[in-house]
Formats: C-alpha cells, structure tokens, sequence
C-alpha cells in the first residue's frame, strides 16, 4: 500500500494555505499561490479540506486522484469545501475567525474486505450502481463507530440501504490518511 505524508512544517504550511484561501475569497481577492520554496508542496497527492464551526462539520470537500501538486490540491479543495459543498451555504466573513480547519492527506484507493476494515486507520469508498460514498478514516472515531456501524453508515452516506456493503455487486475500497489540524 503506497502512503503519501507531509512534515509537520508542511502540514503548518498548508493549513495556512487553505486558510488564507478561504479569507481571500471570502473578501474578493484572489487566492494565494502555493509557496514554491516547499519541494514537498510540489508532489502530487490526493486530499480532503474539512471545516468545521463550533465543533460541527461546515464544508467537506475533496479528490482522490493526485493530478496536482498537494499545495494546489489543498488550496482547490479548500475553496471547494467553503464555497461548493451542497450542504452548506457559501462560507461569510463573519465565520471566517470561527473556523477550524482540517486536511486528510490520502494514500491512493485499495480494495478491501469488511472484515479486513480497521476503524481509525481505514477511510472508505464505496460504489454500487451509480451511488458512490466516502467517510475519512478520522470520521467513525469521531462518532464512537464499530465496524459495522461504520459501514452502514458508509451505505447511507452513498444513498444506500444499511448492509449494502455486504451485497456481491458492491465495491468496497480503502484508504489511509494524514490529518493535519490547526
């Protein structure tokens, strides 16, 4: 299994990206560039911005395949995750200060069993038909999750009945991530 991970300086510096992201495009200014000083910004990894206000879940946005450098990635998906999450309304400058700010940094897809899924350390995609979901592995543990409530919840994140995981045509997939927090 092929795992991507970032420095702890790395890390500082891309929750400042997504950060400064946000409040840039919160005020009508343009985002600013990744630093190009970083060599580790310029590998390309998949990544999730999550935001959170007072605890709760804000925007969550992300992309599995590591088609652009990480710096880019973080700064797209952060823009994606406080203005296009269907969820939610677009992020105001009044919340900004509010915010908290998280980056799941992923290793690239594999499949997996439901008995092979480790909470905590296993993200999860699933796909059936056209209904596809994902939860990061940081989520379950979260909600105080066992497995299989972990992966019924997975089914209904995707639009799902509860025990879709266990049907012949379902594809379960896994994935690691590092989660840098503010």
């Amino acid at each position: 299994m092929k795992t991507f991970s970032v420095s702890e300086a790395t890390g500082r510096q891309l929750i400042a990206l997504a950060r400064e992201t946000v409040t840039a495009l919160v005020k009508g200014l343009p985002p600013p560039e990744p630093g190009s000083d970083n060599p580790e910004l310029e590998l390309a990894a998949g990544a999730f911005v999550t935001l959170k206000r007072k605890g709760r879940l804000r925007g969550c946005i992300g992309n599995f395949e590591a088609t652009v450098p990480i710096g880019r990635m973080v700064r797209d998906m952060a823009e994606a995750a406080a203005f296009e999450d269907p969820r939610f309304p677009q992020v105001s400058e009044p919340e900004l200060a509010g915010l908290h700010f998280e980056i799941s940094i992923l290793s690239p897809r594999f499949p997996i069993t439901p008995d092979e899924v480790v909470v905590g350390t296993h993200g999860l995609y699933i796909t059936r038909g056209v209904r596809r979901g994902v939860l990061l592995p940081q989520v379950p543990l979260e909600w105080g999750w066992d497995r299989l409530t972990y992966l019924d919840e997975l089914c209904l994140k995707a639009g799902l009945p509860e025990g879709s995981w266990q049907l012949a045509d379902t594809k379960l997939e896994a994935f690691t991530a590092q989660v840098i927090e503010e």
